[in-house]
């Protein structure tokens, strides 16, 4: 089976919002998840500004493509400051991210650095960046992808691990110091997602196989499942929600 057809099995929840009139920032929305809450934003209203490396031509709606390498520093300041001149950003999204695995024993700090940089480094920088005139006006939301990783440890993805650790713990570090300022901080911990990150893992038949078995809604998640909690952290309906790690993982965490 496809990861596609794993995916397809899910239901995006009959969640709407409008988000009319309102800009979103979503990073590394060319595909996968990012691609979903970009598309899941459009279709409430938003205008969406993508930030990623490669073009996209297949976005409809008011879709703004802004590419940078988010994995270099001057890059991300670069581009946050040309969004910032453009455009009143209410929404960010901090959903680029990169898993490199090695067994720790033999984990090269070269891909350990990448991973922290891009995972760590880059959302807490455009949080600050796009953060900053949210706190201004005293309204905004920001929504940083976790994982559950965040919560257990995984296998040969020591690095990984650590950086989501680090996105869960520095939403809610955040949150203590905005929630209180008109600025929403939270996260989303998606579970095993059937995207190009996991290809691997659903290919390796044994390992599958004990990924489903694990979780109670008996099938991987799909890009949408993930899209329709960032819809709903977005939207006025989680006016009161300040500071939460969401996991989306079909009960995995539970059992």
């Amino acid at each position: 089976m496809t990861t596609e057809q794993k995916g397809s099995t899910g239901m995006a929840a009959p969640f709407t919002a409008d988000l009319t009139g309102k800009t979103a920032v979503v990073t590394g929305a060319s595909s996968g998840i990012g691609r979903a809450i970009a598309e899941e934003y459009l279709r409430n209203g938003a205008t969406v500004v993508g930030l990623h490396r490669r073009p996209v031509t297949t976005f409809g709606g008011k879709y703004v493509p802004a590419l940078a390498d988010l994995s270099d520093p001057a890059q991300v300041r670069a581009a946050a400051a040309g969004v910032l001149r453009e455009h009143r950003v209410d929404i960010l999204v901090n959903n680029a991210g990169l898993n490199l695995r090695h067994p720790f024993e033999d984990f090269p700090f070269e891909d350990w650095d990448r991973v922290q940089q891009l995972n760590v480094r880059t959302v807490v920088e455009l949080t600050q960046l796009f953060g900053r005139p949210m706190l201004e006006r005293g309204s905004g939301v920001i929504v940083n992808l976790a994982s559950m990783l965040s919560f257990t440890g995984g296998f040969t993805a020591s690095a990984y691990a650590a950086s989501k650790g680090a996105v869960a713990q520095f939403t809610k570090s955040v949150a203590n110091e905005w929630a209180g300022r008109g600025v929403r901080v939270n996260a989303i911990a998606p579970g095993f997602i059937s995207t190009e990150m996991n290809v691997a893992l659903v290919a390796d038949e044994t390992r599958n196989r004990q990924i489903l078995e694990r979780i109670p809604a008996g099938r991987w998640g799909c890009a949408e499942d993930i899209a329709g909690a960032a819809l709903f952290l977005a939207s006025d309906a989680a006016g009161f929600v300040h500071g939460t790690v969401l996991p989306v993982d079909g009960g995995y965490l539970a059992r």
